[in-house]
């Protein structure tokens, strides 16, 4: 029986049974009951395929455990899939700076937070990212205390976030950016390019091209979900 993923093309194997065999086999056995409950509620929004893929949500959930991710931010929530996904991994004392101008989509998601008794993790707050991330950057404590970031937001802003996450996520810990293949279009001719899908797709090329040549993190692009670029702050 096909699942959900199905439905919608979110991720970048060309092959559909490929990507199925790596969900049903290693990536649902998995996934928490709770998680699934935030996929099936966000498949119902109009704009469903900004939510994390559940390949690149385990992944996620590995490098926080790995670095003992305690404190973090995310920048963009949606409906809540990673965010859900983060306060589920992180200890019962962590936290979490969600940042979203939208809160109607996370509102969407709250039950199944409050359901998971994990609210008291989370500060949501509903805001424009780069004044968010500037009034965080007024308070010197914030300044190098968070041990893992990621970001999911409009992409024209990446390379602003990027900055300012240099300040605030320490020594040692880990930025994840989404969507840094942009559904393969990077590697496509422009040509071939659907007009909705420039704008952003540009973004991210010029984006990439900064990431790779940026000596204060090392960096690893993976291929799964729409893309994600993880960086190690050195």
């Amino acid at each position: 029986m096909a699942s959900l993923s199905t439905s919608i093309s979110k991720g970048l194997l060309h092959s559909p049974e490929l990507r199925e065999y790596m969900l049903e086999t290693v990536v649902y056995p998995r996934e928490p009951e709770l998680l699934k409950e935030i996929r099936l509620i966000t498949s119902n929004h109009p704009r469903c395929l900004m939510a994390t893929a559940p390949e690149a949500g385990q992944l996620i959930a590995l490098l926080l455990k790995l670095t003992n991710a305690k404190k973090t931010i995310e920048i963009g929530v949606f409906t809540g899939y990673s965010l859900v996904l983060t306060a589920l991994t992180i200890p019962d004392d962590g936290k979490i700076i969600a940042i979203d101008i939208d809160r109607d989509a996370y509102e969407m998601g709250l039950p199944i937070i409050k359901k998971a008794n994990i609210e008291h993790k989370i500060n949501f707050i509903q805001s424009s990212a780069l004044s968010a991330l500037d009034e965080l950057l007024n308070k010197n404590d914030n300044r190098g205390s968070f041990d893992f970031a990621f970001i999911d937001a409009d992409k024209v802003s990446y390379q602003k976030y990027h900055e300012r996450m240099l300040e605030l996520v320490k020594v040692g810990g880990i930025i994840v950016y989404d969507n840094t293949l942009w559904f393969g279009t990077v590697a496509m001719p422009e040509e071939c390019v659907k007009e909705t899908m420039k704008p952003n797709r540009q973004h991210i090329i010029e984006f990439n091209k900064f990431l790779a040549a940026d000596t204060r993190v090392q960096i690893s692009q993976v291929p799964i979900g729409d893309g994600i670029t993880i960086c190690w702050r050195l």
